[in-house]
């Protein structure tokens, strides 16, 4: 039998990938109409300025971040000792539940801030489940020469599903809020159903489990040791808790660029639409050498894309803007997740990914708080720009502190193996 040249050839990664996708889809079209609610009633109902306003979306981050960062060891042990598709359909289904929610208070329109903050951080506990299983996914059902293949197709699916997900979104929530909650809980549905389909996925075991407490200090202990894997995961933390203006664009959509929802959406898109181009070519030509450099580049690049959006006031130079935003964050994307999953034991590889999830979503998340406290001190503007100027200077800290960074050549494995 011929071994398969692309991991679409693999039917089980099929059905990984369309799963991946139509959750992304519901959940980041979910996430982004949340926050245009938030701050469309906090404006509307609550009668707040704009800084005020702008402040709400600092603390809805925060309220989905809490539960991130308190469930993230559990989530993370839970990849690594269980069944990696039980986990995710739990992840899937806790959100279907949430989607039809929203969906019934919205049509009912009995939202308020308290309750958007409620179900916006039990969003963020679902999801802090499906990170870390569903990455450790993809190794167990590609052969490791496909994996730099594979994770460029997980970011097309991730990045496709984020420009059609607010896309989509803004434009059926222009026709009727209902709507695009309603379809977010039918994908969040279909996408458990075919993670199921898969055959048991478990984690290497070792001989004699440790206790699940010293498990999780295990892997806390281990990405702590390894500086490659430390460097590669802590510099998205920092970089994007600074650069990220994903938190504003609300206000830029209401009050800057005045193009309402159907606006946010195509912005919201927009970083995405930049990102899935990228790694359709990456998922063709995969990068090969001087990975190292070319990632702390592409940071830097984000950063200065990120300054020059927060000075525009011209809808499409912005959307472009954005794009580049997304398509140099999807180098550094790619670059990162490839080093940490090829670095990583099979055995680990739950936990760490917990814990490198959970430095995106304390990047997005805490990013999302940073955003709104800086727009209510500097303007949204101000705050754009200062953390795009932010993201350039944590990357030339880290290129120096984490020299292994910058002289990776390859993505050949460096990980030591753990003693006895």
């Amino acid at each position: 039998m011929l071994e398969p040249n692309s991991p679409l050839q693999i039917r089980d990664y099929r059905f990984f990938w369309l799963a991946r996708f139509l959750a992304v889809f519901a959940t980041i079209s979910m996430v982004v109409l949340i926050g245009y609610q938030t701050y469309d009633i906090a404006r509307s109902d609550y009668g707040m300025d704009r800084p005020q306003a702008a402040f709400q979306l600092g603390l809805l981050g925060l309220a989905q971040f809490i539960p991130i960062f308190l469930l993230t060891p559990v989530a993370g042990l839970a990849a690594d000792r269980f069944d990696r598709r039980q986990v995710v359909a739990f992840s899937n289904l806790a959100d279907f539940a949430i989607a039809a929610a929203i969906t019934l208070l919205t049509w009912l329109d009995a939202l308020n801030l308290p309750i958007l903050f409620a179900l916006a951080a039990a969003h963020g506990g679902a999801r802090v489940f499906s990170g870390p299983a569903m990455t450790s996914i993809a190794p167990n059902i590609v052969p490791p020469r496909l994996l730099p293949k594979a994770i460029a197709l997980n970011s097309i699916a991730w990045q496709t599903a984020s420009v059609a997900g607010p896309a989509a979104g803004g434009l059926l929530y222009a026709l009727s809020p209902t709507v695009p909650y309603f379809l977010s809980s039918v994908l969040l549905l279909a996408s458990a159903t075919l993670i199921i389909a898969l055959p048991p996925i478990r984690a290497a075991q070792a001989a004699q489990p440790l206790h699940p407490v010293r498990q999780i200090a295990e892997g806390l202990r281990y990405t702590w040791n390894e500086r490659f894997l430390l460097g590669c995961i802590t510099l998205d933390l920092f970089a994007v808790i600074l650069g990220g203006a994903t938190a504003l664009l609300p206000v830029f959509a209401r009050d800057i660029l005045m193009v309402g929802p159907v606006g946010l959406g195509l912005m919201r898109g927009a970083p995405a639409l930049g990102a899935a181009l990228v790694a359709l070519w990456l998922s063709f030509r995969p990068l090969e050498r001087n990975v190292g450099a070319k990632m702390l580049w592409a940071v830097v690049v984000f950063g200065a894309a990120t300054i020059a959006f927060g000075i525009s006031r011209n809808f499409i130079l912005s959307l472009g803007l954005l794009s580049l935003l997304g398509a140099a964050d999807m180098v550094s994307v790619f670059i990162r997740g490839t080093l940490v999953q090829l670095n990583t034991p099979d055995e680990m590889r739950g936990r760490v990914s917990a814990i490198s999830g959970l430095a995106i979503s304390a990047s997005n998340e805490l990013g999302e708080m940073q955003s709104g406290v800086a727009a209510a001190i500097l303007g949204a503007t101000g705050a754009v720009v200062f953390g795009g100027a932010g993201a350039i200077v944590i990357t030339a800290i880290w290129a120096w502190l984490f020299p292994e960074l910058r002289r990776a050549r390859t993505f050949a494995p460096q990980y030591r193996q753990a003693e006895p």
